[in-house]
């Protein structure tokens, strides 16, 4: 396996796919990083996460349900964001929850900054749905990619928000 991070060209510019020896473990907007000038070679299991993953982005960012998705390591977090990551995954295509709704979801009520924390910590964002939770009343709220990206992405799965 590899910890070498290979890009993912997409319409969108190149995102940025790092694997460890569990799955995908972190996915990085254009603007984040600066693509790898080569990618790494890929063998084995690494080398199909890697197509999983490229299908499901590339489809995804096309408004479409991913299908199959790579195995997802998301052992970066702790015991709570893994559960809030967990949920986002529940997150149909073309809906939206809110903080405190997720919060609920995870029976702690009252923990919507600490979902929102969780949210934007997320290492696999696109593949693992953040930008489907929006604040109070449908609005925007933060987002690890930055407003643009949220705004984008829910404009493409046709996701209403408020500006």
């Amino acid at each position: 396996m590899t910890n070498s991070p290979i890009g993912i060209p997409t319409p969108h510019g190149t995102f940025v796919a790092t694997y460890s020896q569990a799955g995908l473990c972190r996915l990085e907007f254009p603007e984040k990083v600066t693509p790898p000038k080569t990618n790494s070679t890929l063998t084995g299991l690494a080398k199909r996460w890697h197509a999983n993953a490229a299908k499901a982005l590339k489809t995804m960012l096309l408004g479409q349900a991913p299908g199959n998705l790579p195995p997802l390591d998301l052992s970066s977090g702790t015991e709570f964001q893994i559960s809030v990551w967990r949920q986002l995954l529940q997150i149909p295509l073309g809906q939206a929850r809110s903080y405190g709704e997720l919060a609920g979801r995870l029976g702690k009520p009252g923990a919507s900054r600490a979902v929102g924390s969780a949210c934007g910590a997320n290492p696999i964002p696109v593949i693992v749905p953040c930008h489907r939770v929006l604040a109070a009343h449908g609005r925007i709220g933060g987002f690890s990619g930055g407003p643009g990206w949220k705004q984008s992405l829910l404009k493409i799965e046709g996701t209403p928000f408020i500006e």
